[in-house]
């Protein structure tokens, strides 16, 4: 007899796209089939959009799995995993300017349970809003997920901007044979270095990839009181246009610490927004970090829930406000596995302590 799908609300909480994209990646390690209603019932375009469409097959064909609803605008989708495999053919096109690193957000865990190395070509955009840039994810989320032992590649073949899109990835993600292991992470250590991108593509001039880069080494030299002998080194280039689509431009900065812990900070340009003040956002993201004691940054926080709830053992990560994303995360990760949190938060200090006893999920030819 077929097992009863998980009934999951897809308006809760956050209430977008993440929750699609946890519990769909939980729904394939673990052969457990779910059903999503009210799929982003909030917002003021409800339903499934191209980007979420191309996220649930590229999950549905690495776990050979059966998708009922998906179509452009559904508020509900059934979907039923079968085995998992490593893929090497695949390819995802948002056909749109969809975050490509989202649909790596997807696609990730799942591949880490596969049998092999996956291989998977992303395409959409390669540097969107509200969504990690694909250099954040290369040089910041790649270094956090190592310490789980998740192992992944990524390797931009096209840049692709707002709204055209036209990026391409290609994405590769190692098989982890023993399963994820859990990580303590509550000594942010001191920063050794800092370093960084700031970019322009397409019509606008080198000048703004230096104006943004000098107004984050002021404001990060300044409000950390960082001594001289702390380097902070900001490459600034003009993307090839040969292998960029649109104009955009951009500013991603990670730091270095006594700890091995990693915080990053990122922020694009916008029309209308002077380049000082892109170079200024992107700092202020360390910033606060650094003055919470926190060991990621927000945007990491929400991305290692799933790690922290496959892993084997108890997992203590020290990190600023909790935010809507991670709460959301969480939610998820309780209803798809026995993995259990325990948030402890200091609100004084604006620091969150997030404790979490994860199943130890092994890849399944490996049981």
């Amino acid at each position: 007899m077929a097992a009863q799908p998980i009934l999951i609300e897809g308006n809760v909480l956050e209430g977008g796209g993440q929750i699609l994209r946890m519990a769909l990646a939980l729904s394939a390690i673990q052969r457990k089939p779910i059903r999503v209603t009210k799929i982003r019932a909030g917002r003021s375009n409800p339903g499934l959009r191209a980007q979420h469409l191309c996220g649930l097959k590229l999950v549905s064909e690495i776990s050979s799995g059966a998708l009922e609803g998906a179509h452009l605008g559904s508020e509900e989708i059934e979907f039923r995993p079968g085995q998992l495999n490593a893929v090497s053919e695949c390819v995802a096109d948002t056909q749109t300017a969809g975050s490509v690193c989202l649909l790596a957000q997807a696609a990730f865990p799942v591949c880490l349970f596969s049998n092999g190395l996956s291989r998977i070509t992303l395409r959409g955009g390669t540097n969107a809003e509200m969504a990690p840039q694909v250099d954040y994810y290369m040089q910041v989320f790649r270094k956090v997920a190592a310490r789980f032992g998740a192992d992944f590649k990524l390797y931009v073949k096209q840049r692709g901007y707002y709204p055209q899109g036209g990026g391409e990835v290609s994405f590769e993600v190692k098989c982890s044979p023993d399963g994820l292991k859990p990580v303590v992470m509550t000594d942010p250590g001191h920063i050794t270095s800092i370093r960084g991108q700031a970019f322009v593509a397409g019509a606008l001039p080198m000048k703004v990839a230096h104006a943004m880069a000098d107004a984050a080494s002021l404001s990060l030299r300044q409000q950390l009181n960082l001594p001289d002998d702390v380097p902070i080194r900001i490459n600034r280039y003009k993307e090839n246009p040969d292998t960029t689509v649109g104009s955009g431009s951009g500013i991603i900065l990670w730091t270095e610490s006594t700890s091995g812990c990693i915080l990053g900070g990122s922020s694009l340009g916008k029309k209308g927004t002077e380049a000082e003040v892109t170079g200024h956002q992107a700092a202020q993201e360390i910033i606060d970090a650094v003055r919470y004691g926190a060991c990621v940054d927000h945007h990491a926080q929400d991305q290692v829930i799933v790690l922290m709830s496959l892993a084997k053992g108890k997992s203590r990560l020290q990190t600023g406000p909790i935010t809507m994303h991670t709460k959301t995360a969480i939610h998820v990760a309780e209803l798809m596995t026995q993995a259990r949190f325990h948030i402890m938060e200091d609100p004084n200090a604006g620091r969150t302590l997030i404790e979490c006893d994860g199943i130890g999920k092994r890849p399944e030819h490996m049981m």
